[in-house]
């Protein structure tokens, strides 16, 4: 792995994991459309991560909840850390490890997907709503810093971000978060789209039987 210098360095070592993270793109794409056929089926997105990566999976369930590029419905999308209540409550009452998982048994249903953000891939919290994840039947998907790693190992699909420092995996963290909701929108109206395509021809029959 590359080590490049401080300052005027990082933006090298941005650029460099960028480009070996474009390949990634197709994984992006289809999370973006799983979720599309999720959310818009009446499912949710669960999100969780510590310290920056709290803030990444905020913005994913921002861009969900209220809007990414053009206006559309909102959907379902919540940041488990955002609820500061609870996860003191569970901290103080259950442990540190637990702050995530019981949220994930109490809002998680069948069908449903977390999202788990982490650059050392390695969080005893993100490991545990893991595995009540699975439990509860919701997929699993995690971005993480280098693999392998242990969350990678424990979710059902996960991109890893090849870069030295914890900065750098979160700024591509960010790109890939905003890969993803241009995957949504695109999915959401190709559904559109088709949704109103299939209406004009139902039209159209009813007329010929006229």
């Amino acid at each position: 792995m590359t080590v490049h210098p401080p300052v005027v360095g990082h933006c090298d070592e941005l650029q460099h994991a960028l480009g070996a993270f474009r390949a990634s793109a197709h994984t992006t794409q289809r999370w973006g459309e799983r979720l599309a056929a999720v959310l818009s089926g009446g499912g949710r997105l669960l999100a969780a991560g510590n310290g920056g990566s709290a803030a990444q999976a905020q913005h994913l369930t921002a861009e969900l909840v209220g809007r990414y590029r053009d206006d559309r419905p909102p959907f379902s999308a919540i940041a488990l850390h955002a609820d500061t209540s609870s996860t003191t409550a569970i901290a103080n009452d259950y442990g540190v490890d637990e702050v995530f998982a019981r949220q994930v048994r109490a809002h998680g249903r069948d069908g449903d997907v977390l999202m788990l953000l982490s650059t050392s891939g390695a969080s005893a919290n993100l490991l545990s709503a893991a595995d009540a994840a699975r439990v509860a039947g919701v997929r699993v998907w995690a971005l993480t810093g280098c693999a392998p790693n242990p969350l990678m190992a424990g979710s059902d699909e996960s991109l890893c971000v090849e870069a030295p420092s914890t900065a750098t995996v979160q700024e591509i963290h960010l790109v890939a978060v905003h890969m993803i909701c241009a995957a949504f929108d695109a999915a959401l109206e190709r559904g559109v789209r088709s949704t109103r395509a299939a209406g004009r021809a139902g039209r159209a029959a009813q007329r010929k039987r006229r």
